[in-house]
């Protein structure tokens, strides 16, 4: 038993060192695109706090799911943040699988590198559309008599570019459309294409389904700043999606072979599925962990039957 284990054990961190290995190489290619998007995803936090400055609270306006579904109440609006931290921290974890699973479809530097485009393309409509026009917020805290429904006017340049952690939670203005399901939508459509088990994708629709009616119940938006997302989302992943490089499949017979007589531009190409010549692809099994001396993933089965 203790051998079986330190077996598993040892193959598991090849496969972990194999892994790094592989993701250091596109993150050396690829951090510019990593590095903006996150930039993007402070820029529109600064935009966020910046229609909360010229909210003005009013009565909350006339909405058909709010007359559906029971309010909530403030009491048990953490029900819908909870949903949506849990679809936050399972889809990140999900991107990072291939460092300890066999079952390798994706590149964690690629598939992040699209989510970010996706949610930059979202989240630059979001801004146009609610500093467009500002609507009086339905949240608790955004009100009339609520003391935060409004920020004083910063007094310093610091202040501005100041993101407070706190003011994320308790925003207002920042309505049409909805940030959280921007992030859920981006999140299930992309484990729905490169995704391998078919319960889970059925159940990530369905947790995306229940997260818009609890953010409607919880009254942290208006039903259009949902049924807006619903189709702007899906809409922006699919232009954008036919216009991104589609990722290599990890699950195919056939993977491309790095030489290190091709330029740098050439090999990054390869990696992103895009190789100009049919010739560089070559036949391997499914990937097992194990880098040959081309930089490419070999099975130890198929180089043992050689």
């Amino acid at each position: 038993m203790t051998i079986y284990i330190r077996r598993k054990s040892s193959k598991l961190w090849k496969r972990f060192c194999s892994e790094i290995t592989t993701e250091i190489g596109l993150l050396a290619e690829n951090w510019k695109y990593l590095l903006a998007g996150i930039i993007c995803q402070y820029i529109h936090g600064l935009a966020a706090k910046g229609v909360h400055y010229i909210h003005r609270p009013g009565p909350t306006l006339q909405d058909l799911g709010f007359f559906l579904l029971p309010e909530l109440g403030q009491e048990r609006s953490y029900i819908s943040e909870t949903v949506f931290t849990s679809v936050f921290v399972s889809f990140f974890l999900w991107t990072f699988h291939p460092f300890i699973l066999k079952s390798k479809k994706i590149y964690t530097v690629l598939i992040w590198c699209r989510v970010l485009a996706f949610l930059v393309a979202c989240q630059f409509l979001r801004v146009i559309t609610f500093y467009s026009t500002q609507l009086p917020g339905p949240n608790y805290h955004c009100r009339e008599g609520s003391k935060v429904s409004t920020l004083p006017w910063p007094k310093s340049p610091p202040e501005v570019l100041k993101i407070n952690p706190h003011g994320v939670m308790y925003g207002c203005g920042d309505l049409i459309f909805s940030s959280h399901m921007i992030f859920t939508l981006v999140f299930v459509l992309t484990y729905h294409k490169y995704g391998t088990k078919r319960f889970i994708k059925l159940f990530g629709w369905l947790i995306a389904f229940v997260q818009s009616l609890l953010i409607i119940a919880s009254r942290k938006h208006y039903t259009v700043d949902v049924v807006v997302a619903w189709y702007t989302v899906n809409l922006v992943v699919f232009c954008l999606d036919k216009k991104l490089p589609e990722l290599p499949d990890r699950t195919t017979v056939l993977l491309p072979v790095i030489s290190k007589e091709r330029t740098k531009e050439e090999n990054h190409k390869l990696l992103n599925g895009n190789g100009v010549d049919p010739a560089d692809w070559r036949p391997r099994a499914q990937v097992n962990g194990k880098i040959d001396g081309n930089g490419v993933h070999t099975d130890n089965n198929s180089m043992n039957g050689a």
